[in-house]
């Protein structure tokens, strides 16, 4: 896969991931780190200023997911979550979320990616990590 033409795929060609500002900071064969510029719409606790659950999956699963696809030669390929595990472990502060995911195992049908999520100025306190399936669909040649 050409990792240049990824990186626009995530921020460009995905409208939910355009719509919500995921930015791809890195991407290399297997692995991935995208953030997210913190916005007032992506809390889900207006009292204690949390990040929204659901924000943090969403950046969890396309982090998850391409992670597999940057594996995968074939530009028409396609990628699409089997199965998404997120722990949440402490609450999403109201700056920038950043998510690295990595390949665990890329099959022909099948890949698996951890992750992780945190914020730039304390990786090492996460605020979830997840665990992705993802199916693998190459199209067939004519």
């Amino acid at each position: 896969m050409d990792l240049a033409l990824l990186k626009v795929v995530v921020e460009q060609k995905i409208p939910f991931n355009h719509f919500m500002g995921v930015q791809a900071v890195s991407i290399e064969h297997g692995r991935v780190r995208l953030e997210l510029p913190f916005r007032e719409e992506l809390l889900g606790d207006w009292v204690r200023k949390a990040i929204h659950g659901g924000v943090i999956s969403m950046l969890a699963d396309v982090a998850g997911g391409f992670a597999i696809w940057s594996t995968l030669d074939d530009p028409t390929a396609r990628v699409s979550t089997i199965d998404l595990r997120v722990d949440y472990l402490r609450p999403g502060k109201p700056e920038r979320l950043v998510a690295e995911g990595i390949i665990v195992r890329v099959g022909g049908r099948v890949g698996v990616s951890d992750i992780r999520l945190f914020h730039p100025d304390a990786e090492d306190q996460l605020v979830a990590t997840g665990k992705g399936v993802y199916a693998i669909k190459v199209p067939k040649s004519h």
